[in-house]
């Protein structure tokens, strides 16, 4: 009996210390979030002091006043949401239409050209930089939303995704809906993209957050104040002369915002699609 209460003890001991290293590791991931929404309701003479203040002695709204107020943050708000809505949506139609054909359709040199998709992986974004650019302006594109949503309409990562989510599916579903007289273009329609929520959903969460938090390339193609996107019009942002952790630290958390209800909306769907994956192998 005493064995048996020494090992009930132990397991039990093993679990508090399990839970409390993961809920640890966990918390440490708030850290950044908790420093962020502490300075920007910290007022200024707390804001420089020598000692931090985690929870600030008073709270202060003045900085998220001197963001909206002194900077076009709702105009930066709409373009990011603009530019990262749209290449979602052309990421999620092109890079299921590619891994559709890839996976359900007989076309000779499908493996090269997933083969060449996989092996884009290897090319630093910085080296296709130079002749981006040099596309854009030869198109006239500089400074317009289409220069920073086109040459990410198309993502090798959603490829390859999605081709781990078509060749789970049994050829017998097509095969099936051809007897039934459906077109291919019905069958990835009416048929495939229903059954690939799980996936669209893990991939539009990647997209837009990839999107929306985008700051070297729409630092170069976007010039104009009224065309920046959040990332970079809260790096120019400057209320006052004199550099304000406070306001940055509120144009920061406006920022993010969106991002959380945006993860609040999908979490379900992208908790499926692991699932789905782990099940699936």
């Amino acid at each position: 009996m005493s064995t048996v209460g020494s090992r009930l003890l132990s397991e039990r001991v093993r679990s508090v210390g399990v839970y409390a290293a993961l809920y640890g590791a966990a918390a440490l991931f708030l850290v950044p979030y908790a420093y962020m929404v502490s300075t920007s309701l910290t007022p200024e003479q707390f804001t420089f002091s020598n000692k931090p203040y985690w929870i600030p002695p008073e709270i202060t709204f003045r900085w998220y006043d001197a963001v909206l107020a002194g900077a076009p943050i709702v105009q930066w708000g709409f373009n990011t949401f603009v530019i990262a809505a749209t290449t979602t949506v052309l990421v999620v139609l092109l890079d299921s239409m590619i891994a559709f054909s890839l996976t359900k359709l007989d076309w000779p040199g499908k493996r090269i050209v997933f083969t060449i998709i996989v092996a884009s992986f290897m090319v630093p974004v910085f080296a296709n930089m130079v002749p981006l650019y040099t596309i854009i302006t030869d198109f006239g594109l500089i400074n317009n939303p289409l220069a920073v949503i086109l040459p990410f309409s198309a993502m090798p990562i959603g490829v390859f995704l999605f081709t781990q989510f078509f060749d789970d599916l049994p050829d017998s579903v097509i095969e099936a809906a051809k007897l039934d007289g459906f077109s291919t273009f019905q069958i990835y329609y009416k048929i495939v993209l229903p059954l690939m929520k799980p996936a669209i959903a893990a991939l539009s969460l990647y997209t837009f957050v990839y999107t929306w938090n985008q700051f070297l390339w729409p630092l170069i193609v976007l010039q104009g104040q009224q065309q920046f996107t959040l990332p970079v019009g809260i790096v120019t942002m400057q209320p006052t002369q004199v550099f304000q952790p406070g306001a940055e630290m509120a144009g920061t958390f406006l920022a993010v915002l969106p991002l959380f209800v945006v993860f609040l909306i999908l979490q379900e769907h992208l908790v499926n699609a692991v699932q789905m994956q782990g099940t699936t192998g």
